[in-house]
């Protein structure tokens, strides 16, 4: 599991699947189909800004494998969404719905622009066009974007309009969208509510109490927001919360409503005065039961890998743990529970939302709730199993689950 520098992050991916294909036994030519991306577009993206003037951004739509069903894979607005991430997410995005055991293959896209240099209007502009772009490859029957980093449900929204004007109303074609568009109830709070479901289910495993149980969450977006609310909610104390300006910290729990509450207001959490100032390194070091990682790849890497005081780490962000970090804290005795189980959250409420469009039948919260918890339960306890029979990680289990399943619809298929 050494890398070098000159790994990307989608060849320090591949470093997991290789795990898992050794020890599934696969052989060299079912390898290379699905470890290389099936289909990759990039696309120029023009946009007219309020100014007058034309900026061109540079925009991806990554199909990784579609053996399974659907591509299903969020669209991210980030700087740093070049294709070697994007492809990096999009092979996540298919071993995290095959371990989840939904029907769809993994995809992603990303538009590298900073969203909050744009205007609303500049973003409508750029979402549109971005949309035009890849329109003949997405689609309900054939990829499915969602929201993720950098865009959420008014992003869908756009989407779903764009590709409307084009194809005639098509709600199934995207997902994430407003309530008030067929988006699915319970969709903004899916991957943080699925973080939450499996602290709860692990800690019983682990022994331990999350009843005052310290968790520090780095990562204060959609994601980090609504997992730290939840657990809080639930009797964890979060001690300490970090944002893209800076982080806070207090022994005693932080107040999250409130946090929350001041970041809308001011666009961040500096200058909250319930806790003490903070550097996202030192919150990553920070003696806890918990650490969810939330915000962005690459965190924890050989640097500060011995300094992790954790005894759980939950991966709620895309491949936070470098290889070799993660090789160092599982020797240091810390629980991973791998991003590709954490974060299936928002795929699966997903998922629910394409079916219930399909059905033209729209369930309760508590409802999609329930189907939620019962399917991330699901997937934890079949990679804690295989773990504990085989000896392995809950990494190498979760991967081992979601290739053999890939492997087994290409096989089926014929591909091979």
């Amino acid at each position: 599991m050494l890398k070098t520098k000159e790994l990307s992050t989608f060849d320090e991916v591949n470093l997991f699947f290789d795990n898992a294909a050794d020890r599934l036994g696969l052989t060299n030519g079912l390898r290379e189909m699905l470890k290389r991306p099936w289909r990759e577009l990039q696309v120029q993206v023009p946009v007219r800004m309020d100014n007058g003037e034309i900026q061109v951004f540079t925009g991806f739509r990554v199909q990784h494998n579609g053996a399974r069903g659907p591509y299903n894979g969020g669209v991210r607005y980030h700087l740093g969404a070049d294709l070697e991430e994007v492809r990096a997410l999009a092979s996540l995005m298919t071993w995290k719905t095959a371990l989840v055991n939904l029907p769809y293959g993994g995809s992603k896209g990303g538009v590298q622009v900073d969203p909050g240099q744009l205007s609303m209007s500049e973003l409508n502009r750029l979402t549109r066009r971005y949309t035009l772009q890849i329109e003949h490859l997405i689609g309900p029957n054939r990829d499915i974007p969602a929201p993720d980093m950098g865009t959420n449900s008014q992003t869908m929204a756009w989407m779903m309009d764009a590709y409307g004007q084009l194809h005639g109303h098509s709600p199934a074609a995207v997902t994430g969208k407003p309530v008030e568009m067929g988006g699915s109830l319970g969709r903004e709070a899916a991957t943080g509510r699925g973080v939450a479901f499996l602290l709860q289910e692990a800690a019983k495993d682990l022994g331990l109490d999350t009843d005052g149980a310290r968790i520090v969450v780095q990562g204060f977006g959609n994601v980090g927001s609504w997992a730290a609310r939840i657990m809080a909610d639930n009797g964890c104390r979060i001690v300490a919360i970090s944002g893209v300006d800076g982080g806070l910290y207090n022994a005693g729990g932080l107040d999250v409503p409130r946090l929350q509450e001041y970041q809308k207001m001011t666009g961040g959490v500096t200058g909250f005065t319930g806790g003490d100032q903070i550097s996202n390194q030192e919150l990553l070091e920070l003696d806890c039961d918990v650490l969810v990682p939330a915000a962005i790849d690459n965190v924890i890497t050989v640097d500060n890998a011995r300094n992790i005081k954790a005894h759980l780490i939950l991966e709620a962000a895309n491949h936070p743990i470098t290889p070799d970090a993660d090789r160092i804290v599982n020797e240091g005795g810390v629980t991973i529970l791998p991003d590709i189980l954490v974060n299936a959250g928002g795929v699966v409420v997903s998922y629910f939302e394409w079916t219930q469009i399909l059905q033209e039948f729209h369930w309760e919260e508590s409802r999609v709730n329930e189907e939620l918890q019962k399917t991330m339960l699901r997937a934890y306890n079949e990679v804690r199993s295989r773990s504990i029979n085989e000896g392995i990680t809950h990494r190498q289990a979760a991967f081992e689950v979601g290739v053999q399943r890939v492997a087994r619809a290409v096989e089926l298929r014929g591909f091979v």
